[in-house]
């Protein structure tokens, strides 16, 4: 495993031609692969606050800038390497698409795997995470879109499946690296999402916590918010936050991955708007970031 300095975890994330290309720790090493996680920063839409690289074409933005952007994000990533992006109408599904060659359109589902060099994979998120996986054994990669959906789906479980069934993948070899997305600090679901966890993995309980959110107003003016309710049915109280996070990396190594195998952003979306979008933050209003692997023999201009 590859170990790093304070100062060499910080220069992951590099400027390349003005946009700022996120990078995973563990795949820096990795000359054949191309890999990077997008933010908000550099690019030409002025919808979402100015400057900003909104890379999603369902986002309320001009198609002219969402393309602009995409070739400067392709351009900071690939650098001379041309390389067709490969996208997904994601549908928060188990749905992986095994790709050899760019399709003329967005293919319906939420993970897509190749060994074919030249493609670039691409994920669009604004809070679900980029999750991607390297098997540099074989030379092959893979990258799913793993929301509270996805990941109950057990998309990245099933992501390991389909590139052992077509690569020969064996999972002890895999690096996985989670992107940025909503961390359990921010992430609020209602109790069906916690019963619908508990009723597929026997370490639910693991994945939720109780957090009593405070409210300033609430506080200081406590009357204002009394209801006809009884008690204990009404809104007040602790609120289920999900972990993501754990969840995705729980699933990798359950399926095989060494712990030191598996590498995740600190950075959440939802605490980070001025680096990142944030779906629930902004409450929809926001662009979409990409997660982006491929297999290249021309090194990233990131590294």
């Amino acid at each position: 495993m590859l170990r790093m300095t304070v100062k060499s975890r910080q220069a992951r994330a590099r400027k390349a031609g003005g946009i700022e290309c996120l990078r995973a720790e563990n795949l820096a090493g990795q000359r054949w692969l191309v890999h990077g996680f997008s933010t908000r920063q550099g690019g030409v839409s002025a919808r979402f606050g100015g400057g900003a690289l909104n890379l999603g074409l369902g986002a309320r933005d001009a198609l002219a800038n969402v393309m602009r952007n995409r070739r400067l994000f392709l351009a900071a990533v690939a650098g001379r390497k041309r390389m067709p992006l490969v996208t997904l109408r994601q549908v928060h599904s188990d749905q992986i698409h095994r790709v050899e060659q760019a399709p003329s359109s967005p293919l319906p589902g939420d993970g897509l795997i190749t060994a074919v060099p030249g493609l670039l994979l691409a994920v669009q998120t604004a809070d679900c995470l980029p999750v991607i996986l390297v098997d540099a054994e074989r030379r092959a990669v893979g990258i799913f879109h793993a929301g509270w959906r996805g990941t109950l789906a057990r998309i990245v479980e099933k992501g390991m499946g389909a590139m052992r069934a077509h690569f020969a993948t064996r999972p002890e070899k895999l690096l996985a690296a989670i992107g940025p997305g909503i961390h359990g600090c921010c992430y609020a679901v209602g109790k069906e999402v916690r019963e619908k966890f508990e009723s597929q993995f026997d370490y639910a309980g693991a994945l939720f916590q109780e957090v009593f959110e405070s409210d300033p107003v609430h506080e200081k003016y406590p009357l204002l918010f009394l209801t006809a309710r009884a008690p204990g049915h009404s809104d007040f109280g602790p609120k289920l936050h999900l972990d993501l996070v754990a969840a995705n990396r729980r699933q990798l190594l359950d399926a095989g991955l060494p712990k030191g195998n598996v590498w995740a952003s600190p950075r959440c979306t939802s605490c980070r708007t001025d680096l990142l979008f944030a779906h629930r933050a902004q409450r929809g209003v926001t662009g979409r970031m990409m997660g982006v692997v491929g297999v290249s023999n021309i090194p990233s201009e990131c590294d």
